[in-house]
Parts: structure tokens; sequence; C-alpha cells
């Protein structure tokens, strides 16, 4: 019965079929977003991702909200680029636009990413897309490894905090936007679990509770979800 299930808050959109999983063992999963995301859609940034689309360069992407910002001007051009991407959906979205050849490397967080084409050493600078939130790990990993960073802002993270009015046993978290959005308004039972997306995440959680974090293994929607039902189940 309804009452009896798991209630458990996430806080992004989920498909539906993640949703009737956790359903279908007794997880009630209420959706709430504490973070929106928009292109910056200024002729500045055209210009930027037109001249870098002119160019033959290595450029890295650490979400799925610069990929779609970036296409979006470039209309269906393929750019002579070596790309670099993080976690399993930006890696996906990546190779669907620009092709699997394109894709030089990939990894599960961003000072992995960093670290691994710092190793490769196939350029000197990158064109690094991202957002006016975008984490410190990359590019002061790059720069010290002598890689200069042409960071090109392609999006703005917007807050849009909510007071929660029940008890969840769990929350899942995927950015640290949305940690800081979340707790801009709300406080957490001790007995609450909460669930990161990867260890940047799981750091900003830290600064505002000292409740039991349960990490996911790999990136992926999916996998901080089944993390999720593997605990409560």
């Amino acid at each position: 019965m309804q009452q009896n299930k798991i209630p458990i808050l996430c806080t992004r959109p989920l498909p539906s079929s993640l949703i009737d999983e956790a359903a279908a063992v007794g997880i009630e999963i209420t959706e709430q977003s504490f973070i929106d995301t928009e292109s910056i859609l200024s002729v500045e940034v055209q210009q930027e991702i037109e001249l870098a689309s002119t160019e033959i360069a290595t450029v890295v992407f650490t979400s799925m909200n610069a990929v779609d910002a970036v296409t979006i001007f470039l209309d269906g051009h393929q750019p002579d680029w070596s790309i670099y991407s993080i976690g399993t959906a930006t890696g996906k979205l990546v190779k669907a636009y620009f092709g699997e050849e394109k894709v030089a490397g990939t990894d599960s967080d961003a000072a992995s990413l960093a670290e691994l084409i710092a190793e490769d050493r196939i350029t000197d600078e990158v064109i690094f897309f991202c957002g006016d939130q975008r984490r410190d790990e990359l590019p002061d990993i790059l720069k010290q490894h002598d890689i200069e960073v042409n960071e090109i802002v392609v999006y703005q993270t917007i807050a849009t905090p909510h007071k929660i009015d029940r008890e969840y046993f769990g929350i899942l978290f995927f950015s640290p936007s949305a940690v800081q959005s979340f707790f801009s308004k709300n406080k957490v039972p001790g007995k609450t679990i909460l669930f990161a997306i990867g260890n940047t995440t799981a750091n900003e959680i830290r600064k505002y509770t000292t409740n039991k974090i349960i990490i996911s293994d790999e990136p992926g929607k999916e996998n901080l979800v089944a993390k999720m039902i593997e605990y409560f189940s």
C-alpha cells in the first residue's frame, strides 16, 4: 500500500522507468528540482563558439548542459575537435552529436578527467565549455600541468529552492548547486540518508550536515538510483 512505501526525494527529474523500478520494490520517489539551467544565447557567446568551431582544438565538456548549449550554435556543423568529457550521460550526448571517433577520452569526474588530459598530453591548450558555477578542479589541475584553459561560459545555473514539507528516508543529489539550493531552505533529520552522484557533490553536502552520505560508484542517474534501491532493499 502507498502509505507503506519508503519515501525518497530526488532533487532533479528522473525517467519514468526509474520511478517505476523503485516503486516495484516499495520505494516512492518524489521529484523536485532545486536548480534550473539556461543556455546563454548572447551574440558574444555565439561568436566565441563559432570561432572555436573553425579551429583544430581539444575541447572539454563536464555537463550535458554545456553540450546542449554549444550544439545550439553549431547547428549541425562538425568542427575538427578532439573531445574529453565526463559522465555516462554527458559522454553519450557527445557521441550522439559529434560521433564516437571525436572522443579522445572520458572519466568519472572533473578531477580525474583533468589528470587524464594531462597524462595524454596531446595539447598544451584546451577549450573548456562550462557553466557560470563551474568547479575549480579541472582548470586548476590542468594549469598545474602547464595546460592553458580557455573557458567559454555557455550556460547559467539558477537556484530554485523550495521548503520541503515532509520527512524523507533518503534524498538524491546530483550537483553541488542543487545541494546549496536545497540547504538554503531546508534541514534534514539525522536519520535521513543522503545520496551523492560523486565526490564533489558529497563534499558539498558535508558543509551542511553530518548525515550519512552514500556515493554512487559511477556517474549517471541510473547508477545513483540503483545505489539507493540497493541500500533500502
